[in-house]
């Protein structure tokens, strides 16, 4: 048996190895850029001037870094469980890439079609809390342990309204399989009938990926750096590379999913150059508007993390569906769609400004004092 790959025909695993490597060096790449990308944004808004000094206008910083990182000493302490803190920057670095298999980045580029390409991503894309679960138990330190706990709390809580947001998605579209959501969106993005699913999913994304303001897990502030505080060099380096690379990811999935991909809004037979330059635009557009929020907005409160997921953007999102539903069992027009999502995304706007400005409430306050006077008792 063998496989086509650039004219040459390969036995599997052959092929395999190769679209593995190219994989991983173009991401590898792409990463850090995005890093390099990130701090002259996060410069601009902080009105600095950022990575200077390392090659022509920093271009090299990201290069000198990884250069640091690998040469760096592999530690590991000495009471952590060997198995388990080795095996868990896999956990979060292999299943990013493997996400990478559905997304659509071109007409004709997929690595793999599938039918069920959303249910893929969401399944693949959980498995990372594994990951930092097993990173934090196996470090025996009390601060990995908490941030661990943190991650897998977090990602469980947002992982629904993430799913929730897909699901009214591709309802609209007719199929879990992300070309032809693309395909279906060659006139009209899928935003235009669903701002509110974009909404929830761009928030969901930020607390799957632990990014501001959902960054709790890692607060250096609170518990120094979370499940990864013990890890150093390459091993350190895997996690630092699995999130931006997950950053990537959930752009082009979103740009994909609600803003057309390569299709809109000149239609899916536009030549090939400007499909790349279409797809990457927007991807780029979503990876900015992440930078945008690390710069304007605070790290949320535990207590206002977990309420905004389980007592606004889930219900929130099961009235998308209910919504989607009427629309189309009823065969309504799609402006409906359009109106009431503008409506409840005016009203998620209102809530969530609400629970930005309230202060804890007296009776957790008490609890924290009764519960210092009896540890000091």
């Amino acid at each position: 048996m063998s496989v086509e790959l650039f004219g040459l025909s390969l036995n599997p695993w052959a092929d395999a190895a190769i679209r593995l490597q190219i994989i991983v060096g173009f991401m590898t790449v792409v990463v850090m850029g995005l890093i390099y990308a990130e701090r002259k944004v996060l410069a601009r808004f902080h009105q600095r001037i950022g990575p200077q000094r390392t090659g022509p206008k920093g271009t090299l910083q990201s290069v000198a870094d990884a250069v640091k990182l690998v040469g760096k000493e592999d530690l590991r302490p000495a009471a952590a469980d060997p198995w388990t803190f080795e095996l868990a920057p896999y956990f979060v670095f292999i299943p990013i890439f493997l996400g990478f298999v559905i997304v659509p980045w071109v007409q004709g580029w997929n690595v793999r079609i599938l039918e069920l390409g959303i249910l893929y991503f969401v399944a693949i894309s959980s498995i990372s809390i594994v990951g930092w679960l097993m990173a934090g138990w196996g470090s025996d330190n009390r601060y990995a342990i908490i941030g661990a706990l943190r991650a897998a709390a977090q990602g469980i809580s947002y992982e629904l309204p993430l799913v929730l947001a897909l699901l009214s998605a591709a309802m609209i579209a007719g199929s879990f399989q992300l070309d032809r959501i693309v395909e279906f969106q060659d006139t009209v993005p899928i935003l235009v009938w669903q701002p509110l699913g974009f909404f929830i999913f761009f928030v969901a994304a930020l607390a799957e990926l632990n990014r501001t303001p959902f960054d709790i897990p890692v607060g250096e502030s609170e518990i120094v750096g979370g499940p990864f505080v013990e890890y150093s060099g390459i091993r350190w380096s895997m996690f630092f590379l699995a999130e931006y690379a997950g950053m990537l990811i959930m752009a082009f999935v979103g740009s994909s999913v609600f803003l057309g991909g390569y299709a809109w809004p000149f239609g899916e037979e536009l030549g090939l150059p400007f499909q790349i330059l279409i797809s990457a635009a927007k991807g780029g557009l979503f990876i900015f508007l992440i930078f945008w929020v690390r710069a304007s907005v605070p790290r949320l409160r535990i207590d206002q993390l977990m309420g905004y997921s389980w007592k606004v953007l889930l219900p929130f999102s099961f009235l998308q569906i209910m919504i989607n539903g009427l629309v189309l069992v009823y065969d309504l027009p799609h402006v409906i769609l359009l109106v009431t999502g503008v409506a409840l995304l005016g009203a998620l706007f209102w809530v969530t400004d609400g629970i930005a400005r309230r202060p804890l409430q007296p009776r957790r306050k008490l609890a924290r004092v009764l519960a210092v006077q009896e540890s000091e008792g």
